[in-house]
């Protein structure tokens, strides 16, 4: 049975910036995209044994983000030995995973900028000096 390839560039490019960051630049994903389908051609699998190491490691890295996944088959050989053979392969549902998340209707939120100048990170701006603590490993002018 021949499994076609179901994963276009774009939808790949698209399913990498929903999994690792929202913001990420389009041409980093897009490369990203472009490295693993050049293993894939026009399949929706491949099998382990064609991948270097740097390109594995890649794939773990999709499948932990929920793109990859794998299986095996086993084979017997012309000798009566038993051979597993390992493939990668994308998520069945991926591409319509991929389509609902671009299709999701965002709630537009106030946020306030100024909202943590008194509280959080800002708040050490109206200390007196005083009650600022010193940092003993920091340099001093008094030597």
């Amino acid at each position: 049975m021949v499994n076609r390839m179901s994963m276009t560039l774009e939808d790949l490019t698209r399913a990498i910036q929903q999994h690792i960051d929202t913001d990420m630049d389009m041409e980093v994903a897009r490369g990203m995209a472009e490295h693993a389908l050049g293993f894939f051609g026009f399949y929706n699998r491949i099998i382990d044994n064609a991948l270097e190491p740097n390109d594995r490691n890649l794939f773990y890295m999709f499948q932990d983000w929920d793109l990859l996944t794998t299986e095996s088959e086993e084979t017997t050989l012309w000798d009566g030995r038993e051979w597993r053979i390992h493939y990668w392969k994308f998520k069945p549902d991926l591409r319509e995973r991929v389509e609902a998340y671009m299709q999701r209707s965002l709630e537009t939120e106030d946020a306030d900028p100024y909202a943590d100048i008194y509280t959080g990170d800002g708040s050490t701006i109206w200390m007196r000096e005083s009650e600022r603590v010193a940092n003993p490993n920091a340099f001093t002018s008094d030597w």
